[in-house]
């Protein structure tokens, strides 16, 4: 059988105390025998000192490192929270947007109001439309309640909207002007000339309404005011609808006809006003 090899047990207690003495006597003798032991030294500088070298630029290099990590990182932090002061900045942005928008509303529905000063009237909010790009058809949020009627003619803009269809406890519909159904007498502020203004939906991308039945003996030029007249049997007298534009005499040489501009903008209607005195009414108390 084989003979077992003893193990050789070293406490590290010893361990350290015989480092420590080799120590002691070596920094005793560098001093003793400095002279002497200066050809080590060198030897050892020698070697030593390139590895300090690069011991130092590693850690050079390791401490950059870690700088820039921690600037990237303070740098993140401010971008969060830039990123978090930039969006309650475009929030409270697009709020005052809003309200810009609203004030501009509320001065419009203002200044049309003080045109027809002599007629009472009740503001109220479109709230929805029909499923195209134009208000056509829309809904008011003002009913009955209110004192609103069929028949009542509708303002916004600079001029006239159309007039309530119908009528429930708290809403309303308006056909406006540019509807395909809608119908209004008119008559040209400058000449007193008698037209009628038909809604054309399929005109509205270019901006203009049809005007029809204009007399040959008409002289009528681009931007002419056409206002509701005092023969239509709906619509109060005096309201603006629109500037003539391209008035020609038309196919059969007997009327002339062209287009109206829309003295509202039936793509952002938001307010708009009711005059709540019906044209039978007007006409029989006068």
């Amino acid at each position: 059988m084989r003979r077992k090899t003893p193990k050789i047990s070293i406490q590290p207690k010893h361990v350290l105390t015989f480092c420590t003495v080799i120590c002691l006597i070596l920094i005793f003798l560098s001093f003793r025998y400095e002279t002497l032991l200066s050809p080590v030294k060198t030897a050892v500088g020698g070697v030593v000192t390139p590895m300090q070298k690069g011991i130092n630029t590693f850690g050079s290099f390791l401490s950059d490192k870690l700088d820039t990590l921690a600037n990237m990182r303070d740098l993140m932090d401010e971008n969060e929270k830039l990123k978090s002061q930039n969006e309650a900045l475009k929030v409270e942005n697009s709020i005052l947007i809003q309200d810009r928008y609203e004030l501009d509303g509320l001065r419009r529905l203002f200044e049309v109001d003080q045109k027809y000063a002599d007629y009472p009237k009740v503001a109220a909010r479109v709230i929805s439309r029909d499923s195209n790009s134009f208000y056509n058809v829309f809904t008011i949020d003002k009913g009955s309640k209110d004192g609103i009627k069929v028949d009542m003619n509708v303002l916004a803009g600079n001029g006239l909207v159309g007039i309530v269809t119908e009528v429930g406890v708290n809403y309303a519909k308006v056909r406006s002007i540019i509807d395909d159904a809608s119908y209004v007498s008119g008559m040209f502020l400058k000449t007193s000339d008698t037209c009628d203004v038909k809604g054309d939906l399929q005109l509205l991308d270019d901006g203009v309404i049809r005007v029809e039945a204009i007399s040959m003996n008409a002289d009528i030029k681009d931007g002419y005011e056409v206002v509701t007249s005092h023969i239509s049997n709906k619509y109060l007298q005096g309201i603006l609808i629109g500037y003539a534009y391209d008035i020609k005499v038309d196919s059969s040489n007997m009327v002339k006809s062209g287009y109206l501009r829309p003295a509202v903008d039936f793509e952002h209607l938001e307010e708009v006003l009711i005059i709540t005195t019906l044209k039978e009414k007007l006409e029989k108390g006068e």
